[in-house]
């Protein structure tokens, strides 16, 4: 199962902000993604899933709101897989981390095969609510009318709150507010632990307590709830594909906690040493175990270490996103899309505004096949070769990352001053402009990067006298 999800508090950001970070991972290497916005008279007014050819009623009144779609032409063979945005009332959304349950829960409340599922929540959620806390109810009605055929967690922020949700069988769930001052690592299984359905910081199914109580669910035979140990699998495969991801990034945010890979016993939320960056939830969505024998490009480690676990960043990533909601700035300029495309190990991340109307050719305009123009296919590029000599090039990928959030981060100042008195037409013009600026530079590094990396192979290739 793909995907590896970060929440950052806005009391636990070097900032203020709330952050909410995903990769959208694969089931092979290729799945091109673009970044769009979609206006009003755009959201369908009646919609059915392709997966599942459930036909959903949508609400009226849909706001603009950002997403990162499968590429024109696929919607029909696939569905939109909307994936991550912000919406006009910057709240944010990202859909689905891949989630695991177990054989009781299922045997309980089975999944529902004409039901809705990740390709559809975004689209049918995200334009028509108004806080975080409202997009865990809007889905949850959605989850009770329809069902799902599958296990997710979705994240819903705003300027003050992060609420996780996960969905449970075929009709339940359950969501939890991130503490402002915590961070959350959801890696492909059930992440919430301790639940209180009486705290004002949970919300739920209204009959779930009921039906762990009723079927003798709660293995832990105490008053208190664990839903990870209720909901969440227990399987081998856990110990390398998923717990070790939360392992790692615990160990970046907390380095002092000594933890084991394999405990399975990890918390759901955590406060970090320090508060954290853009660059921080980047380094740690693009890692791969580094100054760990766990590492696949390290010689600390035997080779079975090296392969031993499932690295978060690796070829099967197709695009991250960290949805940024600021609070130092007027509404206006609040929501930010910081979005890489490609493998993460080996790419920048780049800042866009939300409030716009269109966005950049280089991350809209993906073609199907190879096309250097896009940012999906030279991140790949970058990837085939930069994975071939990891050492030799280390310092160009890490220049490239450098800079394009610097290139990034300075158009984000300037802009923001330039905006404080602009309204309507002439401040999405800016806001747009600024946006074009941020991806020339961001795709100007990625090409500069490979440029320096064939001169620098090309003097070493093997087929030489």
């Amino acid at each position: 199962m793909p995907c590896t999800t970060i929440l950052v508090g806005k009391g636990a950001s070097a900032d203020g902000s709330t952050m909410i970070a995903r990769n959208e991972d694969y089931f092979h290497a290729f799945n091109p993604k673009r970044f769009v916005v979609i206006t009003p008279e755009q959201q369908p007014t009646e919609y059915q899933s392709v997966t599942s050819k459930c036909k959903v009623e949508l609400p009226s009144a849909p706001q603009r709101y950002t997403a990162l779609p499968e590429l024109t032409g696929k919607e029909k063979e696939m569905g939109v897989w909307g994936e991550g945005g912000i919406n006009a009332a910057n709240v944010a959304m990202s859909a689905t981390e891949t989630s695991t349950t177990n054989s009781r829960v299922l045997g309980v409340d089975p999944f529902v095969k004409a039901g809705i599922g990740e390709e559809d929540f975004v689209t049918i959620v995200l334009p028509y609510i108004h806080s975080a806390k409202e997009g865990v109810e809007l889905l949850g009605r959605y989850l009770a009318k329809y069902g799902t055929y599958e296990s997710n967690g979705v994240i819903f922020s705003d300027k003050d709150e992060i609420w996780y949700m996960e969905t449970i069988g075929g009709h339940h769930w359950a969501a939890k507010r991130v503490p402002d001052d915590a961070y959350v690592v959801a890696p492909n299984w059930f992440s919430i632990t301790d639940f209180d359905f009486a705290a004002e910081d949970t919300l739920a199914s209204a009959d779930l307590q009921e039906m762990i109580d009723t079927y003798h669910l709660n293995i832990d035979g105490k008053g208190t709830y664990n839903l990870r140990h209720i909901f969440g699998s227990h399987n081998d495969s856990d110990y390398a594909y998923n717990i070790p991801r939360q392992w790692y990034v615990q160990k970046l945010f907390n380095p002092s906690d000594v933890e084991q890979p394999d405990n399975p016993e990890l918390p759901f939320a955590k406060r970090p040493k320090h508060r954290l960056t853009i660059e921080d939830v980047k380094y740690a969505l693009s890692s791969r175990y580094q100054h760990t024998p766990y590492d696949p490009y390290s010689d600390r480690g035997s080779a079975a270490e090296q392969h031993a676990f499932r690295p978060i960043g690796f070829q099967r990533n197709q695009e991250l996103h960290i949805l940024q909601i600021r609070n130092d700035v007027p509404e206006k300029l609040a929501g930010i899309c910081w979005l890489a495309f490609g493998p993460n190990a080996f790419n920048g991340i780049a800042p866009f505004y939300t409030n716009v109307l269109d966005t950049p050719a280089q991350y809209r305009d993906t073609k199907p096949k190879f096309e250097i123009t896009n940012m999906y296919w030279l991140t790949h590029a970058i990837t085939t070769i930069a994975d071939d000599h990891p050492k030799r090039y280390n310092y160009l990928i890490e220049a490239l990352k450098q800079n394009t959030i610097a290139a990034g981060r300075h158009v984000l100042i300037t802009t923001d001053q330039q905006a404080d008195d602009l309204g309507g037409k002439p401040l999405t013009d800016l806001l747009q402009k600024a946006n074009e600026q941020t991806a020339t530079a961001a795709y100007n590094e990625a090409m500069k990067a490979l440029g320096e990396m064939v001169e620098t192979g090309s003097l070493q290739i093997r087929l030489n006298y």
